[in-house]
This record gives structure tokens, sequence and C-alpha cells, in this order.
């Protein structure tokens, strides 16, 4: 029997369905109930059977019939259907089909609770600030989130860890347009919650949060906050989180913490430690994804740029390091040819895939028998570069303690 089908027969057969583990909404602190238990089942078998770019048609079909059979039912089915819907979103993101995924998460916001509104929201975002289209932060939850976060339903406490989502990635989009002052604002009216994790998903807020110290330069409490984003997903049983969906699940936000933890450690010199959070960051983006997804990409990229402070700062030379790193990242993120006629206005890991031609460019340019080569690469990044923050020129030279260039591995983006 398919192990979907089969988690869904043992939960529905069962006298006393199994409690969720670390399950991150307000029902859970009384016992889930069995709709929620039945749902999480089936969630858990869904996401943790789907391997990155395989089709999830089966486990979307049978999470599609949970959440017709749950719709208008009693106590905990909100909250079921809400889990089954962000499911399914992630399984579609995860296999390639963002827009899909994009029109599960609207969907979301019609039929779910609060917390599951808000974590719909947020993924929405997410995938927007990947696929690198122009969003302010005017553009705030729908009118349902904004009702929901204020519902008489919810615990003060509640209301306050879903306006600090909702602030941190009003927060990242202000940091990704080069608006570090409101930037700082929006951060402003979550940080307190943001120096305790808890029980409330806001691993996320706080790491988005760390990154704009990062990008600032308070590197002691970005550190805090890296650090405490690791620590509460290293302890925490991620299987069991059902608040997140697609770029932001918490496998995701991890990586995301160690990535930039890494790139912290570089920024200050500190290569020995760097090259181990990097290589850690790396581990899991192969164990996550597999050895040839973008992600491992995107990591790859920022290993090669500790290896080139690394070498400025010590006065060594690792060029052959550095090249070899680029031309594999570059082939993992499936970069378009240099020789290909224009740049494509859709291509997946622009900031990425453009950082790290500039960067090749510059070791080529270095070369006497490759100048011409490096030439040619360094118009293409150019042309292909569209971050509105800085220049391509100012992301290859702001890498020290002073001005660092922060890469999010979430949404694939320079900060």
């Amino acid at each position: 029997m398919n192990p979907i089908r089969s988690a869904l027969a043992r939960a529905l057969l069962s006298p006393k369905p199994r409690p969720l583990r670390a399950c991150h909404y307000a029902a859970a602190t009384a016992g889930a109930t069995q709709p929620e238990s039945v749902a999480a089942e089936m969630v858990r078998y869904a996401l943790g059977g789907a391997r990155p770019g395989s089709a999830p048609d089966e486990a979307i079909r049978i999470l599609e019939q949970g959440a017709s059979n749950l719709q208008g039912g009693g106590e905990g089915c909100a909250e079921a259907v809400g889990m089954l819907m962000l499911a399914m979103s992630t399984l579609l993101y995860r296999s390639g089909r963002r827009q899909e995924a994009m029109e599960k998460l609207k969907a979301t916001n019609q039929v779910a609770p609060a917390a599951f509104r808000v974590a719909a929201w947020e993924a929405t975002m997410g995938l927007c600030m990947e696929v690198g289209q122009v969003i302010n932060t005017s553009m705030s939850p729908d009118d349902l989130v904004d009702l929901s976060i204020k519902d008489d339903n919810i615990k003060w406490s509640d209301q306050g860890h879903l306006k600090c989502r909702v602030n941190a990635i009003r927060g990242l989009i202000a940091l990704l347009n080069g608006e570090t002052e409101s930037a700082q604002l929006f951060f402003d009216g979550c940080k307190d919650l943001c120096a305790g994790v808890g029980n409330k998903q806001t691993e996320n807020a706080v790491l988005s949060y760390g990154e704009y110290l990062h990008c600032v330069g308070d590197f002691p409490l970005a550190t805090q906050m890296y650090e405490r984003v690791m620590e509460a997903l290293t302890t925490e049983d991620m299987s069991g989180n059902f608040l997140a969906a697609c770029n932001m699940v918490p496998e995701e936000v991890s990586l995301g913490a160690t990535c930039s933890y890494g790139q912290l450690l570089s920024h200050s010199g500190k290569f020995s430690e760097a090259e181990d959070y990097l290589t850690r960051a790396l581990k899991k983006a192969e164990d996550q994804f597999g050895a040839n997804h973008p992600k491992v990409g995107i990591i790859l990229t920022c290993v090669a740029r500790m290896y080139k402070l690394k070498a400025k700062a010590e006065g060594s030379s690792s060029i052959m390091v550095q090249e070899g790193l680029y031309r594999k990242a570059l082939e993992v993120l499936r970069a378009p040819s240099i020789n290909s006629e224009g740049v494509s206005k859709q291509m997946d890991w622009r900031d990425i895939i453009s950082l790290a031609r500039g960067e090749y460019a510059e070791l080529l340019l270095i070369q006497s028998n490759r100048k011409a080569e490096g030439e040619r690469m360094k118009e293409w990044a150019e042309h292909a570069w569209r971050n509105s923050r800085l220049t391509l020129a100012q992301a290859l030279e702001f890498s020290g303690p002073s001005k660092p260039t922060v890469v999010d591995t979430r949404i694939g983006r320079v900060m």
C-alpha cells in the first residue's frame, strides 16, 4: 500500500490518535484533535518521502482528498486543512512548480485559520523574492490575514508572534530594496520577540533579523541571532512544524542560518571556523536537496567567496580552488552560456549566477592569457545583474566587516 494511504488508514483506525510532537500552534498546547493528528501523519509521510524534483502528484492527490473531507468539519478540522494545504504548496515548490505552489498558498488564505494564513503569506513573499519580483514593504498581508491577526480567538502572545513574522518579512523586503532605515523600523517592531526563540515558529524572523544586523555591521548581535536559530532548530523536531511552507520551512531556515553564520565568520577573518560552517551548510543542502540542486550552487558560491577573502587576507593564492568552485556552482545553478544571445528576464537565481560569474571573471582578468574570456564573462554578469540595493561592482567589493554582502540561501538573493 502507498505509504501515505497507509498513514491515513492507521490514523483513522486508531482509537487514540498519536499526539503531535512540537506542533507550533495553539491547539497543540492542549493536545491535538483527531483531524489534526490525521493531517499531521499524512504531512509527515508526504514530505518525508518526497525527493526534490520528483513528481508529487500522488501525494498531493491524497492530501487534497483529506482536505476536502475535512473542510467544514468540527474542532480541529480548519487547522488540519491548513496543514495539508501548506504541505501541498511545499511539495509543489520542491518539484519545481513554483507558480502552482503560489496558487496553493493563495487558496490557503481563503480557508485556513490565522496562523496558517500568516504562514501562507510569508511563503508567498519568500517565493516572490526568490524569483526577483519587484515588491515593496507596502505589500502587506491581505485583509484576511490582517483580520486574522486581530481575531479575538487568538491569544495576545500568539498575535505578537504572528505580527513579528509579518514585520520580519517586510524588513527583509526593505533590506533587499536597499531601504536600510525602513528595514530597521520593521525589525525594531519584532526584535524583542526575536531575542527569545521559543515554540512559536519565529526562527524565520530571527534569521531575517540576524541578516539585517549582519548587513549593517553589527556582527556580535548578528552572531547571537544566527546561533539562536541554529540551536533552536537543532533541538526541535522539525518534522512536527506545520506552520511554514516552501522556502520558509524549518529545514531551509536551518540551512540559511548555518550558511549566513559561515559568511559572517568569513567577513570577520575567522576562516577556519567559516570553512567549518560553510561545509556544514553544504552537507545539509546535499542531504536535503541532492548534490545537483541549485541550493548547493548557492553555497558553493559562498565557499568560493570565503576562499577569495582568505587569500586576500593572507596574501596567498587560491585561484584554482576558487575557479573550480565557481565552475561547479554555475553548472549546478544551470547558468546560461555567456555566448547565448541576450539575458533571459525570467532567469532563476539571477543574483547568485551574476555574482558567481562576476567573481569568476575577476579571476580570469588577472591571468594574461585569459583576459578576453574574463572580459566577456564580466560583461555578461554586469548585464544580468538586477539587484536594486547595490551594483555588481559593489557586491564584489563589499565582503569585509565594514560593508559585507550576505547571501540568503532561502531566497537565493544577495543583500
